[in-house]
């Protein structure tokens, strides 16, 4: 197979995938080394592809227009993530990345993608796995993330609930 033509597979492969996919897995399926897949997302990315990294894999975001989508500023310990998370995610709305300001670097984001309880598991389990320290840590626990749901109101109770834990920054 050709770069080409594997190239359209993997955009196949991520358009028709309700859930991130692996570039090991990538790999495998097209017989090529992951190194390899790395390359053609970054030539799918630089041709206008909306694909993105997660900590789970490959995607590509099948948000509708009819999402409704807002930045909410949060600030807490290492130890409150998973609490944060589910929060969040509990009433049906999804984490789409993490946002932190660095001093240096100016935004540095990283996507997450997390929608439910069971990818709020499998972060923390990989956090700790992996021994990584969270962005938040940069910042003393300030960050941002960008959450979308189907209704404003599900957006409202998650500020709200947010707000109750203390982790929502307001006016």
């Amino acid at each position: 197979m050709n770069a080409v033509k594997r190239r359209e597979n993997i955009e196949n492969i991520l358009m028709s995938s309700d859930k991130p996919q692996k570039g090991h897995i990538l790999a495998e399926k097209l017989g090529v080394t992951r190194q390899i897949i790395v390359k053609d997302i970054a030539i799918l990315r630089a041709k206008g592809k909306s694909i993105i990294a997660t900590p789970e894999g490959y995607l590509i975001p099948k948000t509708g227009n009819n999402k409704i989508k807002q930045v909410i500023a949060v600030s807490h310990k290492s130890c409150e993530i998973e609490d944060e998370l589910i929060t969040i995610v509990k009433f049906g709305a999804t984490v789409e990345d993490v946002i932190i300001e660095h001093p240096i670097y100016g935004e540095i984001k990283g996507m997450l993608m997390i929608k439910s309880i069971y990818d709020v598991k499998s972060f923390i389990n990989k956090v700790l796995s992996t021994k990584s320290e969270p962005l938040l840590v940069l910042t003393g626990g300030i960050h941002l993330h960008t959450i979308y749901a189907d209704d404003i109101s599900i957006i409202n109770n998650v500020k709200k609930e947010l707000k109750l834990k203390k982790y929502l920054i307001s006016d």
